[in-house]
């Protein structure tokens, strides 16, 4: 429940206010007072009649009635101040700085209990406990530094941890990334990271709202609706990037197909993230940096140029934006020639452009002119100039402030001279610029922007896919575990999987005649053990009759076989799909190539059911074999559409069959024409 007065309070006590500005209690009332807080402030100390001059009162029930309160007692006292300010002094929204609840025993829980029973029942807003507080453009009731310079269409920045938030806005304050609203939500006992962007997005304002949103999220309590408002703000035109943190190793469990092996609650943030269109991030300054990618003009293309007066820089830059999929297109012809013309002797304009040392303010903005103006392949202009101890850097960030403010295109600053040139730097800032000082830290957030697609549209593709008969064969399965080939068969046609032709049978003549009926070569493969290979119960190009008979006798032998599989041998390039059931999140889908693409380097993309084409196409994408499904070095490739029909149907199955809970399919077998399953898997539980 967020308030008028949690966001706008004409009135605030700190509870807990100190004259001793190195604790939370004085330090938040001193951050208050600097950042000009309009309304009227009071505190709360046993001791005193003053704090840092503010008036101050003995205790909670002898303060006038007022808006907002910050409490920074211990744990143990919270309840009952609670209780006096909501009932008797009017108090709608609470900030509680303390630790000790929840986070560290049940007797705090209990606490945290007792407090949100007390704010819901008067219908107040709670941050915390356990967090930093809240900043926005009317109050700082933070007690943290630093403060970063507000702007009505700064950043806002949500995050779960406190430490975390004021870690991110070091980082961002020293690339001159500006702020509206900090929320530090702490234990998020009544508002969470969804709650926040909820409100956000329930009110946002086209013409006064921010449309730059910052996460860091620890833990995700309700993804639907993660994923609902994030997408609904990127629709409104506002861009999110996150960190989701703790959810690798500790996210997977052992499992027994591919697909739970792979599968993890890092796969399921990955698909929701995808699903929403936000922007996913790994530390604090990859965050920050694309938080400040966002407030250049948007990118419309992926070509890259790349302005430098050190070579290595812009060498490890162009690396940096290959990696990611975004080009360093050559720069040649008549245009090079007559820039080339203009820069000192030595420069080089293939792309990078390096103009050297020695090069001038009034060179590189020279440069930037000609991929401005003239060179019509280059979509935004990465400009890195820090100091050669030749030039005045002043006159070269003056250029630079000029030009973003002329150009069309996007010009990328990489000033990486914070101490040399700290002065210079901190000039440019104040025009309202931001600086990027790591330059493949920039190419990498440049990738990650580009490289993620636009929230998915919330339609369900049902074309071609049979619900009622997929909920008939799901309701006749008696039993839990894994299923039995003839219902694993019926599913995957049920929704027009294309599945090769099979047999089953533990009758040695039955599997050799259908043998002869569809022709050899063909395979065979036990039935009962889940890892078939594990036990040499795959046999391969079976091209008689006298060897499939020794193979049947052997695989019979084999420890848990029933019976046999028996499919014709086909050719072509191994894919795999598969879907593993998260708590909270639903189905996640990966796909990828098979064979040691899947097992061995997991080159997979997660997609969260259901899915639409685009989601489909883009995790297809997104693999890093995705070289080998174009076609490459005179191999054909596959067909990417069917490719991305299987995920889609499959991913509309699942919606309509929650109780399975893992499944496979490997491999798919793929030419430029058809792909069709060979092998599949799947697990319920009802």
């Amino acid at each position: 429940m967020i308030t008028k007065e949690l966001l706008h309070p004409q009135s605030i006590v700190v509870v807990g206010a100190s004259n001793n500005v190195h604790k939370p209690g004085g330090a938040i009332l001193k951050n208050l007072i600097t950042g000009g807080y309009q309304g009227e402030l009071r505190a709360v100390n046993l001791k005193e009649s003053e704090v840092q001059g503010v008036i101050s009162y003995k205790d909670v029930s002898t303060i006038p009635d007022t808006d907002l309160a910050v409490l920074a007692i211990p744990a143990g006292m919270c309840p009952a101040a609670v209780e006096i300010l909501a009932r008797d002094k009017q108090v709608r929204a609470f900030i509680i700085l303390s630790a000790g609840f929840g986070e560290e025993t049940h007797e705090g829980a209990e606490l945290e209990d007792t407090i949100l029973a007390t704010v819901n029942k008067y219908g107040a807003a709670l941050i915390g406990p356990n967090c930093i507080g809240l900043m926005n453009m009317w109050h700082h009731s933070v007690f943290t530094q630093p403060i970063p310079q507000l702007n009505p269409k700064g950043v806002d920045l949500i995050s779960s941890s406190g430490a975390t938030a004021v870690f991110i806005l070091e980082s961002a304050v020293t690339k001159g990334l500006q702020f509206n609203s900090v929320w530090s939500v702490g234990n998020a006992k009544q508002i969470g990271v969804e709650d926040v962007l909820q409100y956000m997005d329930e009110t946002f304002d086209v013409d006064k709202d921010s449309k730059i949103k910052l996460i860091y999220i620890e833990s995700i309590k309700d993804p639907d609706r993660l994923l609902f408002h994030a997408s609904s703000l990127i629709r409104k035109g506002c861009r999110i990037a996150a960190i989701k943190s703790g959810s690798s190793e500790s996210g997977s469990r052992a499992a027994s197909s591919h697909t739970g092996a792979i599968a993890s609650s890092d796969s399921a943030v990955e698909a929701l993230f995808r699903k929403a269109g936000i922007v996913r991030c790994f530390s604090r300054e990859e965050l920050t940096t694309v938080g400040c990618i966002f407030t250049l003009p948007p990118l419309k293309g992926k070509n890259f140029a790349i302005v430098t007066h050190a070579g290595g820089p812009g060498v490890m830059l162009t690396d940096a934006l290959s990696k990611g999929g975004l080009n360093v297109p050559k720069l040649e012809g008549e245009l090079a020639d007559e820039l080339k013309s203009k820069l000192f002797p030595g420069a080089a304009v293939g792309n990078p452009i390096d103009i050297l040392a020695t090069g001038t303010p009034e060179q590189l903005g020279i440069a930037i002119d000609y991929c401005e103006n003239k060179f019509e392949n280059i979509d935004a202009i990465l400009a890195i100039f820090g100091t050669p101890g030749l030039v005045t850097m002043f006159d070269a960030y003056e250029v630079l402030h000029q030009k973003m403010l002329t150009c069309k295109k996007p010009v990328f600053p990489v000033l990486p001279s914070v101490h040399t040139a700290g002065k210079e730097v901190e000039v440019f800032l104040g025009k309202g610029h931001v600086n990027f000082s790591d330059e493949v830290t920039l190419g990498t957030a440049l990738s990650r922007i580009m490289n993620v697609p636009q929230p998915a549209v919330k339609e369900i593709e049902l074309f071609g896919v049979d619900i009622p008969r997929i909920r008939r064969i799901i309701d006749s399965i008696p039993d839990n575990g894994y299923i039995k080939p003839h219902y694993v068969q019926a599913l995957l046609h049920s929704a027009g999987i294309p599945i090769v032709e099979e047999f089953v049978s533990a009758n040695k003549e039955e599997v050799l005649a259908f043998s002869r009926r569809c022709g050899f070569p063909v395979v065979a493969k036990v039935v009962g053990p889940v890892h078939k290979s594990d036990i040499g119960g795959v046999a391969l190009n079976i091209k008689s009759e006298q060897h499939l008979a020794l193979e049947f006798d052997r695989m019979m032998k084999l420890p848990e076989v029933t019976a046999v599989m028996v499919q014709p041998m086909l050719k072509g390039t191994e894919l795999f799909i598969g879907a593993k059931y998260e708590e909270k999140f639903g189905h996640v889908v990966l796909c990828g190539l098979g064979g040691i693409f899947v097992e061995v380097l997991k080159d997979v993309s997660s997609g969260l059911a259901p899915l639409s084409y685009e989601e489909a196409y883009s995790m297809i994408h997104s693999l890093r074999a995705y070289k080998i499904i174009q076609g490459t070095r005179g191999q054909k490739g596959v067909n990417e559409d069917k490719f991305a029909e299987i995920i889609v149907r499959l991913s509309t199955l699942l919606r309509f069959a929650t109780e399975i809970k893992e499944m496979d399919i490997n491999p798919l077998l793929a030419t430029d024409k058809e792909i069709i399953a060979v092998d599949a898997r799947i697990r319920i539980e009802k």
